[in-house]
């Protein structure tokens, strides 16, 4: 760790937030102390930071759904799939062929607003610390895994549109929600290593409490895990990631850098939840229940348009891949419209990870300490509407609170602590 992430919690703890004798400990007041800590001109960039997401989101819609209809109505589609036919007779090969054609087209014609989204706004902002080049480069890297991996999803679901042409959607959804337990289980150790590396936490300082913890909570992990994401960003960053075995501890260099050694164990607490509290199962039980409603969804729409626009876009029926614009841009209705409720479903289970983490790491003032930090590029103090409808964590100022009020709520432990001192 750095010499800066060697300071005493205590040294950072504000007044109000500190048990002063025959003085009632305010929740309120030591939140309000905390959220004092973000100088101002850094709230207003944070704030216009994330409010600008706001607006990144609707425009991101916007485009990609721009480039759906272009793709349809130019007949761009129609022409990629017959040059995908002509290529070979096996349908599945066409169907691959057609998938990687269409996402080449559609990284090209979307690139200038992901180079801006992704590169130019996060140096504005002085978040990203990566050059163009290597930028470049995990564009490319994540490119070859979406065609990889996409192409393997879109073989399978077309295969199933055609030989089910009647319940296509619902086992199309079967296929959806089998590849995300796929994805969940191969991402930690297969996919994450190709753009950045992962190494033993060698110091025992930080390494060892964290284990302690794990233990205590029941996770099978023998070893904590660093990545250098510093190389890409300043945003700090872990989590216990896995399912069915391939559950890994891990840790970004920035965490392990910029915080003190409380704020680090309260993260981690937080991680640990969402394992113990087996966030991931459940995370897939409702995603379960989303990925049908769309494919549902989907049917309808999907008929609708066809009847509607046949002859003019060329879309002979759900098996076939020229009506895949037609179906991303369906999907895209459907998953923007359903944001705010799955931004809550979210919201929700990091909240119950952060009261875990709370209890597990008795860090409250270090829990406090990583919501100031990360609100740096969070808006700290958003309007109840505002946090429902764009927030999938927790506000800062909802986390320093529940930090705040679980400290209240150990005064005792804090003060007999004092005492034995």
């Amino acid at each position: 760790m750095t010499q800066g992430s060697a300071q005493s919690v205590d040294t950072l703890v504000p007044s109000a937030a500190q048990f002063h004798p025959g003085v009632r400990f305010d929740p309120v007041a030591a939140t309000n102390a905390y959220l004092a800590m973000l100088p101002p001109q850094l709230r207003v960039k944070s704030d216009a930071y994330f409010e600008g997401g706001y607006w990144i989101t609707l425009w991101g819609f916007l485009i990609s759904s721009g480039i759906f209809l272009i793709l349809l109505r130019t007949g761009m589609s129609r022409r990629l799939r017959d040059r995908a036919e002509r290529t070979t007779r096996f349908r599945p090969l066409q169907t691959f062929v057609y998938w990687v054609l269409f996402s080449i087209v559609l990284y090209v014609m979307s690139y200038p607003w992901t180079f801006y989204v992704g590169y130019i706004r996060e140096h504005q902002y002085g978040l990203a610390n990566q050059g163009f080049t290597s930028w470049m480069g995990d564009e490319m890297k994540g490119l070859l895994v979406m065609l990889i991996l996409g192409g393997i999803l879109i073989v399978a679901l077309y295969g199933v549109a055609r030989r089910l042409p009647r319940t296509w959607h619902i086992w199309g959804a079967v296929v959806g929600i089998l590849f995300v337990i796929f994805a969940a289980v191969i991402a930690p150790v297969y996919i994450a290593p190709l753009f950045n590396k992962f190494t033993p936490l060698t110091d025992a300082r930080v390494r060892d409490p964290i284990l302690s913890m794990a233990r205590a909570n029941g996770i099978p992990a023998n070893n904590v895990y660093v990545s250098d994401a510093s190389k890409q960003s300043k945003r700090i960053s872990a989590n216990v990631s896995g399912l069915f075995g391939t559950t890994r501890i891990t840790l970004n260099d920035n965490l392990l850098n910029r915080s003190t050694l409380p704020e680090i164990e309260a993260v981690m607490g937080h991680e640990m939840g969402h394992y113990v509290l087996h966030h991931g199962y459940k995370g897939i039980m409702f995603f379960t229940i989303v990925i049908v409603l769309a494919f549902a969804f989907l049917k309808r729409a999907f008929a609708w348009a066809q009847a509607r626009w046949k002859t003019s876009w060329g879309i002979r029926d759900i098996g076939d891949t020229a009506g895949l614009p037609l179906i991303s841009l369906i999907l895209g209705v459907f998953f923007f419209v359903a944001s705010p409720f799955l931004n809550t479903s979210t919201r929700t289970i990091e909240g119950e990870a952060d009261i875990f983490g709370l209890n597990a790491s008795r860090q409250p003032d270090g829990f406090a300490q990583a919501a100031v930090q990360l609100s740096e590029y969070r808006k700290l103090n958003p309007g109840p509407i505002e946090e429902w409808m764009f927030y999938d964590h927790p506000s800062g100022r909802a986390r320093i609170f529940n930090a705040m009020r679980w400290k209240a709520e150990h005064e005792a432990d804090y003060t007999s602590s004092q005492i034995l001192k």
